[in-house]
């Protein structure tokens, strides 16, 4: 039984990580021990096979025990440890929630419903780094994995609309803080003045924005009745590092011959939990809508094809539909008006699922 260690368990994709182990009684397969970069030393989660001791996740006498290590701890963790940690000569298999590693030529960004042949290869070549991929990324390739198989997809503009909580779990308790400030100044608005136009109650409540009480340390900016045209760091290109990960991680995960250009527009909105995508498609051949309707609902298990009419898209298309699901619907599927090959498509995912913890956790049967 192979001895697993765990980083980052408390955080939101190592909980969500925990929760789909103890669901698919996965823990059951390994002996495991949880590290951590402040508690070491009290009780550690306890899971079956599981040590009852939190271990510090700095020490590399401690880490190189471990067979396999999953980090949901973070980029900073990553490049303080993981390093060191491969100096020191340990072999084993290392699994990584954070962007760090992705484009490193020794690592396989993992989406195994998409690319489970160079997962199996790298490991039959003795690869011993495997890395989660950006959330929205992972979310596309899993809609859209079906035109991506075909070779169909000649260029494509994903348009996202991602929730408070890709960014971090401060930032979604912000945006909760910033939705109470709103309500509890709205109530007393109501009250003291209950006849107040909408367009009065507008005023009043964008006004609080600029309030040097309103809560905004983390985003920087109020999210909510609002949203945020920008996500991530600025790079050279003049887009921003989310966007520019699109087109270089969704054609290492294909392993593309020649670069299918993918660039789009990232903007973060007032959900809680899920991402959701808007697509323009340049197809590089006439396809009819059936087969393109069966192309993407066929590819995997968990893409959920919706027909495009306003009942069923209201219904199945937005994140208060799926949050919490393995699902992956699209929908709004159509030909546009500007070409016969060009499609419209859109798309949701509980990004912290698909988009983050669900990888990793499967990473692990390709290991045992």
């Amino acid at each position: 039984m192979k001895n697993l260690g765990i980083i980052g368990q408390r955080g939101m994709v190592g909980s969500v990580l925990m929760g789909r182990m103890k669901e698919e009684n996965d823990f059951a397969k390994f002996k495991s021990f949880f590290f951590s970069t402040s508690q070491k030393g009290q009780t550690a989660p306890v899971v079956e096979n599981g040590h009852n001791i939190l271990m510090d996740a700095y020490s590399i006498e401690e880490l190189t025990e471990m067979d396999i290590i999953i980090s949901c701890q973070g980029g900073d963790y990553t490049k303080k440890i993981h390093t060191p940690l491969r100096e020191s000569g340990w072999k084993g298999y290392w699994i990584d929630a954070a962007s760090t590693l992705r484009m490193s030529d020794d690592a396989v960004i993992i989406l195994d419903p998409v690319n489970a042949g160079s997962i199996q290869q790298a490991l039959n070549n003795g690869g011993k780094d495997f890395v989660g991929g950006n959330c929205t990324v992972s979310l596309m390739l899993l809609a859209l994995g079906g035109l991506f198989k075909e070779g169909v997809v000649e260029w494509m503009s994903s348009m996202t609309y991602q929730a408070a909580s890709g960014a971090g779990a401060k930032n979604m308790i912000e945006l909760i803080d910033q939705m109470n400030y709103t309500t509890t100044a709205y109530n007393h608005l109501k009250t003291d003045h209950p006849s107040f136009s909408a367009i009065d109650m507008e005023r009043k409540l964008t006004s609080l924005f600029t309030e040097a009480t309103y809560p905004q340390a983390n985003f920087g900016a109020p999210l909510n009745l609002n949203l945020l045209p920008w996500i991530d760091s600025e790079v050279e290109s003049g887009q921003s590092r989310e966007e520019w990960k699109a087109q270089v991680e969704a054609n290492k995960i294909l392993k593309t011959s020649s670069i299918i250009p993918i660039d789009g527009t990232c903007v973060r909105v007032g959900a809680l939990r899920c991402h959701s995508q808007a697509f323009t498609i340049k197809l590089n051949k006439t396809v009819d809508i059936q087969t393109i309707e069966q192309m993407i609902g066929t590819h995997n298990d968990w893409v959920k094809f919706i027909p495009n009419n306003k009942e069923a898209s209201m219904r199945d298309l937005t994140p208060a539909a799926v949050t919490g699901k393995l699902d992956i619907p699209i929908g709004r599927v159509r030909k546009m008006t500007i070409g016969d090959q060009y499609l419209n498509a859109f798309s949701v995912g509980d990004q912290l699922l698909w988009g983050a913890a669900e990888p990793l956790r499967r990473m692990l049967h390709f290991i045992s």
